[in-house]
């Protein structure tokens, strides 16, 4: 889009954060800020009213941004009926997925996409599943794919696959015990230690933080968490002896085949959903269809 500063616009009244904007745009805050004030210039009005830190749209920032949802959306139509009318197919695609996904599932996915359709660009941006739901909203990425169902009603998800999670600690931790006879364990159990839990916006705390709501534990867990920011930093964490967590176990089978952790399942199970997102336009790009479709073929037919 050739106005930037509409579409920063945009994406702070989406957001109603000027910080999680910034993120979405990969942008710093000043210049997110900056963009804001250059349009309201344009317009001489005020178009955020930000008190008690909190940011809310002025009466002439709402219609701007009913305007600007318009724009983009024909933007977007014209684009794709361009590359219709043309057969340019292979402009390149950008792809987000959040960190579990993209670690653990994407890069096999990927080779064997590319290595049919060479022509294909792809580009992958990385963020926990808040960020690349507002990544898709914001139209910063063409296809997301996210731990846990999606519920913004502007976008339309899809299931992937169905991923189990399964508590994890060291091969000399005593609930070791309940791996080598194949029994199951509590979350009651797993928090009687010290517990080691994704940060805030992350798809697999918030899958367990329902799971320990349905059990009234949720208070339980959050007061003996220590937050790290990636599977990776966990599974170091546990293996050096810090606590034990719940991941998911498509990231885990290098430790489990070195035998330096130890996976137990839960009882009852904890399951979720890996969801691809996408505007509900940006679905007519037959590339898109293309990659989607390999995408789903991929996922049922991987264990």
């Amino acid at each position: 889009m050739s106005d930037r500063r509409l579409q920063v616009f945009h994406a702070v009244a989406r957001q109603l954060s000027f910080t999680k904007a910034a993120d979405v745009l990969h942008m710093t805050q000043p210049a997110v800020t900056f963009q804001i004030r250059q349009l309201e210039d344009q317009f001489d009005a005020r178009l955020f009213d930000r008190a008690h830190n909190k940011v809310s749209l002025t009466e002439a920032g709402n219609l701007i941004f009913q305007y600007s949802e318009r724009i983009f959306e024909q933007y977007s139509e014209m684009e794709n009926e361009v590359r219709e009318l043309t057969g340019n197919f292979s402009a390149s695609l950008v792809l987000g997925a959040s960190t579990t996904i993209s670690e653990y599932m994407l890069p096999a996915l990927l080779g064997k996409y590319r290595a049919k359709n060479p022509e294909v660009r792809l580009r992958l941006r990385v963020s926990n599943t808040d960020g690349i739901v507002a990544m898709v909203e914001n139209n910063v990425i063409d296809l997301g794919i996210v731990e846990g169902a999606v519920t913004n009603k502007n976008l339309l998800s899809e299931l992937c696959r169905t991923d189990n999670l399964v508590a994890i600690v060291p091969t000399n931790h005593e609930l070791a015990r309940y791996a080598e006879r194949g029994q199951p364990i509590s979350i009651q159990k797993v928090l009687e230690y010290p517990y080691i839990c994704r940060e805030q916006g992350s798809g697999t705390r918030g899958v367990i933080l329902d799971y320990l709501r349905e059990q009234g534990l949720e208070i339980q867990m959050l007061k003996s968490c220590l937050e790290l920011g990636s599977p990776e930093s966990i599974k170091g964490a546990v293996e050096a002896g810090m606590g034990v967590s719940i991941l998911s176990s498509v990231s885990i089978a290098k430790e489990l085949k070195l035998g330096s952790l130890v996976a137990i399942p839960l009882d009852p199970p904890l399951k979720r959903e890996f969801s691809f997102v996408r505007q509900r336009q940006k679905f007519r790009v037959r590339a898109m269809e293309e990659l989607l479709e390999f995408a789903r073929s991929y996922c049922e037919t991987t264990p």
